[in-house]
């Protein structure tokens, strides 16, 4: 008998089953997934760190050289 792992949707925190069926894995649906899209889009999500621009310099040209 193989036991899958099991995780925690991110959004709802429904258990997940880890296996290749599960289409939208880590989440437990499109709809979760969807929502923690929306919340990074919307910047309700950051990952935490020094900004890539020094204060003050609002030139984001650098970034297409």
């Amino acid at each position: 008998m193989t036991s899958s792992l099991t995780v925690k949707c991110p959004t709802c925190q429904r258990a997940v089953p880890w296996i290749a069926e599960q289409l939208f894995k880590p989440f437990c649906s499109e709809r979760c997934r969807l929502i923690d899209l929306g919340e990074w889009v919307m910047e309700e999500k950051r990952i935490a760190g020094e900004s890539l621009l020094p204060e003050g310099d609002n030139d984001e040209s650098i970034f297409f050289q």
